[in-house]
């Protein structure tokens, strides 16, 4: 005897097909015409031939699943199980669609069962089928389910009864929580359920460090399950003897909270936890209409939308946060006793899953494919591109096809940069220009636009910094005056002469490189600071404006570099930096997410103190101000051998990575 699975290329059906060839009988799978060469690299992953594991082409949407009648004779009385896993798992997909799938689909797999009279339909459900069901819900419940509205819960429950009612072949159901990655190994092939959050643990783990505390939902029991529960659970329970016309929750016992859930993720991210969770349903009080109203206003569509889409989050999603539902699996417990077959607490694989899905689904690392599909024959001016940040973006970009305008006073060095981009075949262009004075400004613009008629992408990397402190700076004042010059005058200047084209174009993105400095307000530094923050501002301020003129601005709030800028200040030589080509990748997240900021967990827990206990905030900085001094340089003393770092500011500057002191 042989087992027929539908959906067997899928998520669960390639670990249940994995189960059922150990037990040694052929197993026969549905597969789309254009599926055929996904179901042969699924036979090498199980290391078996085509006759352990054999194709029918047919489709789900069609009567007895498209198979003609002439196979349908072959396959007679060959099938001891029938497997039904194919469905549509998105909440996101239209109830169409849906429909077609889950309602038809399951029909047309019943019919296809009868007519090769398979010894018993196994058909895998979801808890959805019981819908938003306020309580309870045990495996002998059908007809209770409640609030069916949403069509991903209509069709999962239309289709359980469709097998309840017509299927004339013994039948088995099977209701699976939110089945999430492997528990082992975390493998998972798409973004769904709980991976919806992941994008926001990320973001807050680029934020703040792991220890902030941060205010959160607690929401309703969300119930998750790993693959292989689920698969292995399948198959032991579809070969145990006297378990026909019954259902089975393949769930959880002991539910997580939405909130405990997101935190479990957290620690496994090394991410901030929400240590403070309020309730959703506090805000039940407030009349439907109301809200209704409230979300109905285009502005707050719009914010919606935008904050959605940042997250890459599904509206659908947030229908479940105060998901009401507990699911009662005593007859899947009792039926699994003695087989080993339990749930695993999420805290044992949670890591697993992050990992895997961070390195295969959601990458943090941002390959010459995407950056390329992004700026490949696109004109990127990069300022500053004669060496440190700006030589290694240029160097990036140009490797990703990028038509690379290198901006620097100096054209000898910036040959250099020429010759390494087009020795490894890519392109790039010299403009000589003094990013602080206007004139030189306005001919480089003029230039450029009548070379390639147009920037798309300006990086401002171009700046000066001085580390002097104000009481060494009373008779300097030209200090304020050159920082200020050409880190936020010289920077407009380009600015302004490029946006016009952009404008015209409704496309084109503006990086600039700021500092860490802008949100610590690290003492010493207040030339380099205030100009930096001048630039930060504006393009706070432009990005409104431009919004919805297919213009973007990023602000990278860049930590100490290891750059010809500090080389002057010794005492640099022995505290942490980035180097210029880890700087340069953060060039690369700005082009391909169009983050409104880039800033480390460090940077943005400095302006949140400096915002929640300024006072306190001052105090920690003051101390640093004292521990580090002026060069002696700066304090206008002879200059002699740079003193080494004593223990005490060797540990500090260690706590503090990155800020410049």
């Amino acid at each position: 005897m042989a087992y027929f699975v539908t959906g067997g290329t899928g998520f669960i059906g390639r670990f249940l097909i994995e189960n059922l060839l150990k037990r040694g009988e052929p197993v026969y799978v549905l597969v789309r015409k254009g599926s055929q060469k996904k179901l042969a690299a699924l036979r090498e992953i199980w290391g078996v031939r085509e006759d352990r594991v054999l194709g029918v082409v047919g489709d789900l949407t069609r009567p007895s699943l498209g198979v003609p009648e002439s196979e349908l004779a072959k396959l007679k009385g060959k099938f001891k199980h029938m497997f039904h896993l194919a469905a549509v798992y998105d909440l996101s997909a239209s109830a169409e669609t849906q429909e077609l799938a889950n309602i038809d689909g399951t029909r047309h797999a019943i019919e296809f069962a009868q007519a090769v009279q398979a010894g018993c339909f196994h058909h895998v459900s979801s808890i959805a089928a019981a819908g938003l069901y306020e309580g309870t819900f045990r495996e002998d419940m059908f007809e209770e389910a409640e609030e069916l509205d949403h069509p991903y819960f209509n069709t999962k429950h239309v289709s359980e009864g469709v097998v309840r009612n017509e299927c004339k072949r013994p039948w088995r159901v099977y209701r699976p929580g939110f089945v999430v990655g492997h528990s082992q190994t975390g493998y998972i092939d798409k973004i769904d359920g709980p991976y919806y959050f992941f994008k926001l643990i990320q973001k807050m783990r680029k934020m703040l460090p792991a220890w902030v505390p941060m205010i959160g939902i607690e929401g309703g029991r969300i119930n998750i399950v790993p693959v292989d529960f689920v698969a292995n659970a399948l198959d032991y329970l579809a070969h145990k003897k006297g378990l026909d016309r019954k259902c089975f929750h393949l769930t959880d016992p002991a539910p997580h909270r939405i909130g405990e859930v997101l935190n479990i993720f957290a620690r496994a991210a090394h991410a901030p936890q929400m240590t403070m969770r309020i309730n959703a349903r506090m805000f039940g009080f407030i009349p439907a209409p109301i809200l209704y109203g409230i979300a109905s206003l285009a502005p707050v569509k719009r914010m919606i939308r935008a904050v959605l889409k940042d997250f890459g989050i599904p509206k659908d999603v947030f229908q479940f946060i105060n998901w009401p539902t507990r699911y009662d699996n005593r007859e899947a417990v009792k039926a699994l006793k003695g087989s080993g077959i339990e749930v695993p607490h999420l805290q044992t694989y949670a890591a697993k899953l992050w990992y895997y899905s961070k390195r295969n689904i959601c990458p943090d690392v941002f390959n010459d494919h995407s950056l390329s599909g992004l700026v490949k024959d696109k004109v990127v001016v990069v300022t500053g591109a004669s060496s440190g940040i700006g030589k290694a973006t240029a160097l990036k970009l140009a490797s990703a096809g990028a038509k690379v305008l290198l901006v620097a006073r100096g054209e000898e060095k910036l040959s250099e940069t020429r010759k390494e981009i087009e020795a490894s075949g890519g392109k790039a262009w010299i403009y000589t220009c003094d990013v602080s004075e206007m004139a030189s400004c306005d001919a480089l613009v003029a230039r450029v636009l009548k070379d390639h008629g147009g920037c798309d992408y300006l990086v401002n990397n171009a700046g000066r910094s001085i580390r002097r402190g104000i009481i060494n700076s009373f008779d300097r004042f030209h200090d304020f005056e050159r920082t200020m010059q050409l880190n936020y005058f010289g920077a407009l200047r380009l600015l302004m002469g490029f946006l016009p084209k952009m404008l015209e174009r409704r496309q084109g993105h503006v990086i600039n490189i700021s500092s860490i400095g802008v949100l610590s307000n690290a003492p010493r530094f207040s030339a380099y600071v205030a100009s930096k923050s001048a630039m930060d501002a504006f393009s706070a301020c432009a990005a409104s404006e431009f919004l919805d003129k297919g213009i973007s601005f990023t602000t990278i709030n860049m930590p100490l570099v290891r750059t010809p800028m500090i080389a002057p200040t010794k005492m640099y030589d022995n505290i942490p930096t980035l180097s210029p080509e880890e700087a340069a990748e953060l060039v690369v997240e700005a082009i391909v997410y169009k983050p409104v900021r880039i800033a480390t967990r460090l940077g943005v827990f400095g302006a949140v103190s400096h915002a929640v206990a300024p006072k306190l905030t001052q105090i920690l900085l003051n101390t640093a101000f004292n521990m580090f001094p002026d060069s002696p340089a700066a304090a206008g003393k002879k200059v002699g051998e740079a003193q080494p770092l004593s223990a005490e500011q060797m540990a500090f500057a260690q706590l503090t990575q990155g800020i410049h002191w």
